[in-house]
């Protein structure tokens, strides 16, 4: 939607939400309270939901600590954290032992998502006040729909990683510390009935004039995901049936967009940057947060994402190889895809494995003179090698850069504009939500209600999309499909809160991760993994500030 100047407007909604939208914006205003106590009109409306996505964009664009990305794979069943690669922020999720309630991770998920529903409460307050002017109930209610989305999902995001949480569902006003934890099922109660509320008021796809906005199957998806999560799979199959059903969407299963007539597959065309939104031809997606490059729209981003950094690898870091946007511009090698990954998880012909999605194979690239003697040969993998170079001095490659340098890594976060070759943030829209994953959530759905036969055919239309062989009903278990989920979305999917959602995190991180890639180089990324580190623990911050109440802490992180 060109961000229809978002994060311009995002700026002047701060003066709009300050001001209460009144006409007389030029008066003198009480400058002490912790928010607006009311919008009133179309104008603020608008503002205060731009705002929303704003703050939203901002949880996925954050560079303030580069590694929190990898709290969200590491630890878990699908990567590594190279040595030196994953410290900081992302350091306590591989090394459980120091997971503790100082954690500053999750103290930052915790904050971010507050601060998303106080901003949501605003909206849905203001649009039931019955004093706004000019609007219709349908203006009102949309508004609402699309606030009540987004206190929803960060609810469903509180409770899958904290359990029960304080439950607000009013603007904090003025100073509170008192709050204390409600229990999981209320907190449940208020995220279905939000998005019951959202899924009857927000727009239909088609009928968004801002295509980046919250609309009907958004909230439908989500709360598949909710009700998988709370045994509710008959009510999780309704809601995916909802959208597959509306034929709004299809999975792309042919070449398209920028580089068709280039070297691809359908699969790849998906995540190429032109190619990502639903206006671009990419008709698979549910929801994109969308991102303009800041050097061609002046904040259009509201950060520096860090995700091509965290998982293409650091292959630029060695003599002989220079960035190339045909393998994924510049990374950091942040993360490693695991041996699970890398060598069990894909069979046969799987698309999904193309090197036009995960790049395996180096060849030196570099075409200044001194590397003309290696430039074209493939680089080896797992084994040290000499090379002799034009100006006869010697090129060498060691085992160990494997880890991260020459690992392979997915190309779904690769993206180069030539005009920043050091990249520092990644340019490139974010598809969050995807018709592929609604197939899967059905799929866990049917398998949850004994429909084996069913969830094998979700699982065959995305492996018929990929040339991957068909499964049958025999085939499918809970652990079958979460395996599917990783080759279908990997890099994509939040790992930890699907492991989490399933009960799964301990049994499937311990037995997959294993020991580092190379001989002799025993890295445990799961280092003092326990069943209570499925929770996160409570922000210690937010205990200690709490002084009237007793803001509980989850078990076995007070000891």
């Amino acid at each position: 939607m060109k961000k229809y100047i978002k994060f311009l407007i995002s700026m002047v909604s701060m003066i709009l939400l300050t001001t209460s939208c009144s006409d007389s914006f030029l008066d003198e205003k009480v400058l002490d309270a912790f928010a607006p106590q009311s919008l009133n009109d179309k104008l603020g409306f608008e503002a205060a939901a731009i705002g929303l996505h704003n703050t939203f964009s901002t949880m996925y664009t954050t560079d303030g600590d580069q590694t929190f990305l990898g709290m969200w794979v590491l630890g878990t069943d699908e990567v590594w954290a190279p040595s030196g690669r994953s410290n900081g922020m992302a350091r306590p999720y591989f090394d459980y032992s120091q997971l503790t309630p100082t954690d500053a991770a999750a103290s930052k998920v915790w904050t971010s998502l507050y601060k998303l529903i106080n901003n949501a409460n605003i909206i849905i307050k203001s649009s039931e006040s019955g004093n706004t002017v000019g609007m219709t109930q349908e203006e009102l209610d949309a508004f609402n729909g699309e606030a009540r989305f987004f206190r929803a999902y960060s609810y469903n995001m509180l409770a899958t990683l904290y359990g029960g949480v304080p439950l607000i569902t009013d603007p904090i006003s003025d100073a509170k510390t008192d709050f204390v934890r409600a229990t999981l099922v209320d907190v449940n109660t208020v995220i279905e009935q939000d998005l019951l509320f959202a899924i009857s008021k927000l727009p239909n796809i088609n009928s968004l004039v801002h295509k980046g906005r919250i609309h009907k199957a958004v909230a439908n998806q989500l709360l598949a995901e909710v009700y998988l999560r709370l045994n509710k799979p008959d009510l999780a199959e309704d809601q995916c049936d909802a959208i597959i059903k509306s034929e709004d969407f299809r999975l792309v299963t042919s070449r398209f967009g920028v580089r068709a007539n280039k070297s691809g597959d359908a699969f790849s065309d998906m995540f190429i940057l032109g190619n990502q939104r639903r206006s671009q031809g990419n008709k698979e997606v549910i929801w994109v947060l969308e991102q303009e490059n800041p050097t061609d729209v002046p904040g259009g981003s509201t950060g520096n994402p860090q995700q091509r950094r965290v998982w293409v690898g650091a292959y630029y870091d060695l003599p002989g190889m220079t960035v190339a946007d045909t393998i994924g511009g510049r990374g950091i090698g942040r993360i490693r895809l695991n041996n699970w990954v890398l060598y069990d998880l894909y069979k046969g012909n799987d698309m999904r494995n193309s090197k036009f999605n995960i790049h395996r194979k180096h060849y030196f690239n570099n075409t200044d003179a001194k590397y003309s003697t290696v430039y074209g040969k493939p680089i080896p993998y797992g084994q040290d090698a000499t090379f002799k170079l034009a100006d006869n001095s010697q090129l060498k490659i060691f085992a160990s850069d494997t880890i991260y340098k020459y690992a392979p890594y997915t190309l779904k976060w690769g993206q180069l504009d030539s005009r920043d070759i050091f990249g520092y943030g990644m340019r490139k829209d974010f598809i969050i939500m995807r018709l592929g994953e609604t197939y899967l959530l059905r799929a866990e759905a049917r398998f949850k209600q004994t429909n084996l036969l069913g969830a094998a055919a979700d699982i065959n239309v995305l492996r018929n999309r990929a040339n991957a062989t068909n499964v049958s009903s025999s085939d499918i278990t809970l652990n079958f499909i979460l395996d599917e989920r990783a080759r279908e979305l990997i890099g994509e999917e939040n790992r930890r809160m699907t492991l989490v959602r399933t009960g799964t995190l301990v049994q499937r991180a311990t037995n997959l991760t294993g020991t580092a890639p190379l001989a002799g180089g025993a890295i445990e990324t799961t280092n003092g993994l326990q069943s209570f580190h499925t929770l996160l623990p409570i922000p210690q911050s937010e205990i200690n500030l709490n002084k009237d109440a007793v803001l509980e802490q989850n078990q076995g992180y007070n000891n």
